[in-house]
């Protein structure tokens, strides 16, 4: 577990609110974050959190983790977790962006055929539908490129 030491260093000057505002969030959010473990603010002599320029680092890694799907717990290894923690935690991660990676691929070039393609109700056309086959047959298909054979991709 990190310890925070308040050192010249690092010397606290952010409150929880400079803190949340400089990353557009809530301070309900620092406060879940500290509840979870991720954030271990000092606190002045009235006992009000005082964060650091270490803090501000761990809370950009937290909120770009996030963006990128990961969980809170995911996020705990990564920053404070023993290094076999981290590296099995971090594979799981990686194989997880790559299906999301593939599924927006997939969903992209859904998106690109339909703006060419010229049929009435695009969800008639043969290969935009076919987009969609893996879903519909529960398997896994390869992502469709954004071009199309049919006459009414013309």
């Amino acid at each position: 577990m990190r310890v925070h030491v308040d050192m010249k260093s690092n010397a606290a000057d952010w409150s929880i609110g400079q803190l949340a505002a400089r990353f557009g969030l809530g301070t309900h959010v620092l406060r879940h974050w500290e509840d979870a473990g991720l954030l271990i603010p000092v606190r002045d002599s009235a006992g009000r959190r005082r964060f650091g320029e270490s803090d501000v680092t761990r809370v950009a890694v937290i909120v770009r983790s996030k963006a990128a799907g990961m969980s809170l717990e995911r996020i705990r290894a990564l920053l404070d977790g023993e290094t076999a923690d981290r590296h099995e935690v971090l594979t799981a991660h990686i194989r997880d962006l790559d299906r999301r990676m593939a599924e927006m691929t997939r969903s992209r070039d859904m998106t690109l055929h339909a703006l060419r393609c010229r049929a009435h109700d695009v969800a008639t056309c043969p290969n935009f539908a076919a987009g969609v086959a893996d879903i519909i047959e529960g398997t896994a298909a390869p992502p469709q490129g954004p071009t199309g054979g049919d006459a009414q991709d013309a």
